[in-house]
């Protein structure tokens, strides 16, 4: 089985947005001593708007960690699980495509 190179750019895509959401959400956690969550956006005022960039790449993190721990604990269903996932995976898909064309931009090509 072959893959296009869309295909490959794509697998390469996600994999950079899930793991620079990991990486944002555990610097986030070392350097305030608190976990990355959805509630920094109830704060409100200059902190919420300096929220919204790095949530915006996290929010993949939050979601699976959310999700997983949901399923442990509270036995949601699978197809709860899945759907989160799915979403999660595009998020991530759309931040990784987002950090790749900066990269590039960056390093000139």
């Amino acid at each position: 089985m072959a893959l296009s190179p869309s295909s490959i750019e794509s697998l390469q895509a996600l994999v950079v947005g899930l793991a620079l959401a990991g990486l944002m959400a555990s610097a986030f956690e070392f350097a305030t001593n608190r976990r990355a969550s959805f509630r920094l956006l109830e704060a409100g005022g200059v902190s919420t708007l300096a929220a919204l960039p790095m949530l915006a790449f996290v929010a993949p993190f939050i979601i699976l960690r959310n999700t997983l721990r949901g399923r442990k604990l509270e036995r949601r269903p699978i197809p709860f699980v899945m759907i989160a996932t799915m979403i999660a995976c595009g998020w991530g898909l759309l931040s990784g495509h987002i950090a790749l064309d900066v990269a590039h931009m960056i390093a000139g090509q």
